[in-house]
């Protein structure tokens, strides 16, 4: 019994120690997985960084506090007043993430809720600075601008806090209902405006045409006029006295007609000289013989 109850006492001082030795060797090693870091604290004092892999710590006497440092996205909206005091709601979506590098002086600083405490303040922040910079057309017209504002802010007042921004997007713009209706009521006029525009300047091409084609057929005209009447010149140039005799023999048939010259009587028409051309002249023909009237027939006489 005795050698029995030794047995007992042994295989239970060896779990103690067992179990002992995994709690101190589970306390003694730290995994660091990608993307974080193990803030080190030996009895509550940050006292360094654990980057990523396997560590080996103090048990009992240090922990670890996760850090993760990989790109986060946060989001927030804000409603402030732009600089022609309209209320506008900006909705933004901000990434960052912590230094790795000072991600010990973050959890010393500010500790572990660091987005709520600086973060989020920070974002408001900015987006009341902006807004009230620009008019509201222009947070609109000039969005990347705003959003370049926005990150300059931030950058300002979180890196001295330990915070890195990355990026910041406006995702949505919403104005009260009468300066949206205002908005598209001066769009509707832009866009009349424009069209009216183009059709001034169409009606305006469209009358350039019209001259255009105007001048065209002037030119046409005089340079038709000029060439006639330079047509006309060449032919009374040519138009000698030769030429004039050599023309009616070319198209004399070979008929002699007679004419009426004074008082010579008939002559041959082409012994008439070519000044008396234009002369007063007639063919002399036969006069119609005039038919005879008929005789009116007796009248009857009544009877007795």
């Amino acid at each position: 019994m005795n050698v029995r109850g030794s047995a007992v006492a042994s295989l239970v001082g060896l779990g103690i120690v067992v179990v002992i030795a995994v709690i101190l060797l589970t306390n003694a090693v730290t995994t660091v997985d990608a993307g974080t870091r193990a803030v080190l604290k030996t009895f509550g004092e940050v006292t360094g960084i654990l980057d990523e892999g396997l560590h080996f710590r103090t048990p009992f006497v240090t922990s670890v506090i996760v850090v993760d440092v990989k790109t986060q996205r946060y989001e927030s909206t804000s409603s402030a007043a732009s600089r022609d005091l309209q209320i506008v709601t900006t909705q933004v979506v901000i990434n960052y993430r912590p230094d790795p590098e000072r991600a010990d002086a973050l959890i010393r600083d500010i500790g572990v809720e660091y987005e709520r405490r600086v973060i989020d303040p920070a974002v408001q922040e900015a987006l009341k600075a902006a807004t009230a910079q620009f008019t509201a057309e222009e947070l609109i017209t000039r969005r990347p601008e705003v959003s370049e504002e926005i990150r300059s802010v931030l950058l300002d007042r979180l890196e001295n806090r330990n915070v890195l921004i990355e990026s910041v997007a406006i995702t949505e713009f919403n104005f009260s209902p009468e300066f949206a209706q205002a908005i598209e009521a001066k769009q509707v006029a832009e866009q009349d405006a424009l069209r009216a525009e183009r059709e001034l300047e169409r009606a305006r091409i469209e009358a350039q045409q019209q001259v255009a084609q105007a001048e065209a057929e002037a030119e046409a005209r005089l340079l038709v006029a000029e060439a006639e009447a330079k047509g006309l010149r060449l032919l009374r140039e040519s138009s000698s006295p030769e030429v004039l005799q050599l023309r009616f023999i070319e198209r004399w048939n070979g008929v002699m007609p007679l004419v009426m010259s004074g008082d010579s009587g008939p002559v041959p028409f082409l012994n008439i000289p070519i000044d008396n051309l234009q002369d007063q002249t007639r063919t002399i023909t036969p006069e119609p013989e005039p038919t005879p009237e008929p005789e009116p027939e007796p009248t009857p006489e009544p009877e007795q």
